[in-house]
């Protein structure tokens, strides 16, 4: 059994006109501020509550993790309400925060971009003769702002709006969502990938790169690999439907 789970939230009453979710921002803010202007053009032709969705990871690989985090610790546009998921590299950079020795592996996890955003030149500091895991993570502590620390550590994982459920990588196939571990629903690929769901829902995930989203068996896939020379997709779901509003390159 898991220690700590985080929170799962059913906003099913909440009554949307429109749903704009994007996943795997991967410290691309450029592309996160391109991809919200472009929601909030779009959406000032509905009327009724708007809701942004991010899917996780928002740390690793791009080069500006820090602007990311710095961005969603702000209020959402005018107008939105905003939920902010956890990825399975958010959970990694928190994990190593709190205990660096047991999550070592973070740094070979595309940390290093990471931590240049918060000015830590990491492999610096780990060439440097006699310096301990432990007191690289004590530098990086003194680097990110609390306030980054506490958004990661309050993030939910899993958001279900009716019949669609909101998710980082997916589902085990034909578990129901409490029995669902957290490693679960931001680590999984296959069986999830190649079976979808196996539950009368629509699961709407990120976690999987390629270069264009996958509408596949009862999913939506939306990481569009933008820290690796791909884009930064964004679903829209509105009347009933699912469409590509766009894609930042």
């Amino acid at each position: 059994m898991e220690q700590h789970r985080r929170p799962r939230i059913d906003l099913t009453a909440e009554g949307y006109a429109a749903i704009y979710a994007l996943s795997d921002i991967h410290g691309c803010y450029d592309e996160l501020i391109e991809a919200e202007r472009r929601i909030v053009e779009d959406a000032g032709t509905i009327p009724g509550r708007k809701l942004l969705m991010f899917l996780g990871d928002y740390v690793d690989r791009g080069p500006r993790s820090n602007e990311v985090l710095q961005h969603l610790c702000e209020p959402p546009p005018v107008g939105f309400d905003r939920y902010i998921l956890c990825g399975n590299h958010d959970d990694v950079f928190l994990k190593f925060l709190d205990d660096p020795r047991a999550n070592s592996h973070w740094l070979e996890f595309g940390a290093v971009q990471t931590l240049t955003s918060y000015g830590v030149d990491a492999e610096y500091l780990l060439l440097e003769e006699g310096r301990s895991i432990e007191e690289l993570c004590e530098t990086v502590r003194q680097a990110v702002p609390r306030a980054h620390v506490e958004l990661l550590r309050s993030l939910p994982i899993a958001i279900v709006i009716g019949p669609i459920l909101f998710v980082h990588a997916g589902i085990r196939p034909g578990i129901p969502l409490a029995e669902q571990t957290d490693q679960d629903l931001i680590w999984i690929r296959d069986p999830f990938l190649s079976e979808g769901p196996q539950l009368p829902m629509l699961v709407v995930h990120g976690h999987t790169p390629g270069m264009r989203p996958v509408f596949g068996n009862h999913r939506i896939g939306i990481d569009t690999a933008a820290a690796m020379g791909g884009s930064l997709t964004v679903l829209k779901i509105a009347d009933g439907q699912q469409t590509i509003l766009t894609q930042i390159f």
